[in-house]
């Protein structure tokens, strides 16, 4: 999510007062607290379409001209540096902001990444809206998810939705819909499309290791 505004607020001093949008985002939320939400790169069930704006067949919207190009170097070389496939670190950075540097969700996610500042902080970022600073700490962030779920690239992106203790609360993909829908988002486009399995990764109290898609017993640890 990118912008918000209070439902009061008449429609034609939102147009002056926040010119871009209209112009960058076409779905809009209400929630329950009678704040309405405005994005271009919806990530909850409950965003609608705003009529007349563009957007793909699919429900993607347009991105502005050069949009993905403008950081694609930052991005080949920090995906390099980090082992990570530069189509990944792309199709994040596109669900995760749509290439706005200055995207902010409500709950205070920053820059192209959206990275939490407590997270941003411990990653060495100092601005989290420098698009090359972002970058480097979301890499850093991601790669360290792959490494902990290592072969379960679902995990690891569900991981960095919606944090590493919802995964080991539900030993899984949580069954929130907005991280559902932003693991299937980025497979779509980074995976060709193959559909969201959830995989769980267990240890035994002998040590064993095992990645299975059927829930785990009880009592077994996720790590």
């Amino acid at each position: 999510m990118i912008f918000s505004l209070l439902v009061p607020l008449l429609i034609g001093l939102a147009a002056v007062t926040l010119p871009s949008v209209s112009a960058a985002g076409s779905y809009r939320l209400t929630d329950p607290d009678g704040v309405t939400h405005f994005t271009n790169a919806p990530t909850d069930p409950r965003y609608r379409r705003i009529p007349g704006m563009s957007g793909t067949l699919a429900g993607w919207l347009r991105l502005p001209e050069g949009a993905a190009g403008k950081y694609a170097q930052d991005i080949r070389e920090i995906a390099a540096r980090y082992g990570l496939s530069p189509g990944l670190v792309e199709s994040v950075i596109r669900v995760e902001s749509a290439f706005n540097p200055w995207a902010m969700s409500r709950k205070g996610a920053q820059g192209l990444m959206q990275l939490m500042p407590q997270t941003a902080s411990s990653l060495g970022v100092r601005d989290a809206f420098d698009p090359r600073q972002n970058i480097e700490g979301g890499v850093r962030h991601l790669r360290s998810l792959v490494d902990r779920y290592p072969g379960n690239l679902p995990l690891a992106l569900a991981a960095y939705n919606a944090g590493e203790n919802a995964v080991t609360h539900y030993r899984g993909i949580p069954p929130y819909p907005e991280t559902q829908q932003y693991v299937r988002k980025i497979l779509e486009t980074h995976g060709g499309g193959e559909p969201v399995q959830v995989i769980y990764r267990y240890e035994d109290p002998d040590g064993t290791v095992t990645y299975t898609n059927i829930r785990p017993p009880a009592g077994l640890r996720l790590r």
